[in-house]
């Protein structure tokens, strides 16, 4: 899987170039204040973020993807799934601030958890907000994903999200007989 399409974003794995792009984004004070990381004035870290990002894609077939606005071919920020230390899949998406308001993050959070769950055979993917950033947990109850406590993340409280895959009639036949 190397590209996924939506009415209006495309998302596709960072490319050689793409790091001076969203670095623009990544070291936005306003994009970044619920960002673990928080702004990232170097792009020599940026740079080192998207070598994660690949190295995770080459070792899991997922990772953070870049995501393009069809419209105007712009790269808006970024969205994806990422196996965390612990072992759970993580929903995350930063797009920036001109985007903000129409929809994209949902769109694009929305098509990764169809696609970890009906491509990848992901079991359960959870997403982690501050409740401070009140449009975070919009996109997450949008998304149908469901609150599960709290939990410190980079030092900060952060409203824990799950989703899990659909059980299919089938399995749930197979319990009852």
């Amino acid at each position: 899987m190397d590209r996924l399409q939506t009415p209006r974003l495309v998302l596709r794995p960072f490319a050689p170039g793409d790091a001076e792009i969203v670095h623009a984004i990544y070291s936005d004070p306003a994009v970044m204040r619920y960002v673990a990381t928080g702004p990232i004035s170097d792009l020599a870290v940026t740079e080192r973020l998207l070598d994660d990002y690949s190295a995770h894609q080459d070792r899991h077939g997922y990772s953070f993807w870049a995501v393009f606005e069809r419209e105007s071919g712009t790269l808006i920020g970024d969205s994806g799934l990422y196996r965390t230390p612990s072992g759970e899949v993580e929903l995350g998406y930063t797009l920036g601030a001109a985007w903000w308001g129409r929809g994209y993050a949902t769109e694009a959070a929305g098509t990764w958890l169809t696609v970890a769950f009906d491509r990848l055979g992901i079991t359960e993917v959870v997403a982690l907000a501050e409740p401070a950033n009140v449009a975070s947990v919009h996109v997450l109850d949008k998304l149908g994903m469901r609150r599960d406590g709290e939990r410190l993340a980079f030092g900060r409280p952060h409203a824990v999200f799950r989703a899990s895959a659909p059980v299919e009639l089938e399995e749930v036949r197979d319990l009852f007989r």
